[in-house]
């Protein structure tokens, strides 16, 4: 199992697809403002390899969106989630590399802490190596928690993750796949429920 690991950790340090790509131990800790800081669940990495443009901040929000959307820009690699004061919850992400980049309007189907990853056949096609499957956990390439993007009723096999690299923050990554550092994305998750709209940009 040990060398399976390695093999997925080496995968996304060179870039490589993780997208389409469990119970929670501890209690989140809440500081002023509503913010998750800090966390009694195990295998969380901080964020100090983040770029600093990329922390979690209040800013204003992407115009036209009703409140409790989540917008993404993938060019400029943040995620908003609008607030109902003018404001939105700006995080930075990670998105999908040239190639594997996604654009539309989805749903939250399904939300999950500490998933686990099923790699989808085109994935497996074309890495073989790869698990057929990986529970969730400290090691797993989506996080601590997942959003599962929806539409029409279907999955579209893209999520909103986290992970334990924060370095990749900022950076097209995945396979299209959005991706957070794991302190953001239970944040994230706290905050959202199921059919909430996702526009991706």
């Amino acid at each position: 199992m040990r060398s399976v690991l390695m093999r997925v950790a080496a995968l996304v340090l060179a870039g490589g697809p993780l997208a389409g790509c469990g119970a929670m131990i501890g209690t989140p800790n809440f500081a002023a403002g509503g913010f998750v800081t800090s966390f009694a669940e195990p295998g969380l990495a901080g964020d100090a390899a983040v770029d600093p443009t990329y922390r979690r901040q209040i800013v204003a929000a992407p115009k036209g969106y009703a409140p409790g959307t989540i917008v993404i820009d993938t060019a400029d690699r943040f995620l908003y989630l609008v607030q109902d004061d003018g404001k939105a919850i700006r995080y930075g992400v990670g998105v999908g590399r040239e190639g594997f980049l996604w654009h539309g309007t989805a749903k939250i189907g399904r939300k999950e802490e500490w998933p686990g990853w099923t790699p989808p056949p085109q994935m497996l096609k074309r890495q073989p190596d790869l698990p057929r499957h990986m529970d969730g956990g400290p090691d797993n390439p989506l996080g601590a928690r997942a959003m599962y993007l929806y539409q029409g009723g279907r999955d579209t096999l893209f999520r909103i993750h986290g992970s334990n690299e924060p370095w990749t923050i900022g950076h097209a990554v995945s396979s299209g796949c959005i991706r957070m550092v794991n302190q953001d994305v239970i944040d994230l998750y706290s905050r959202v429920s199921d059919g909430t709209k996702v526009v991706v940009l």
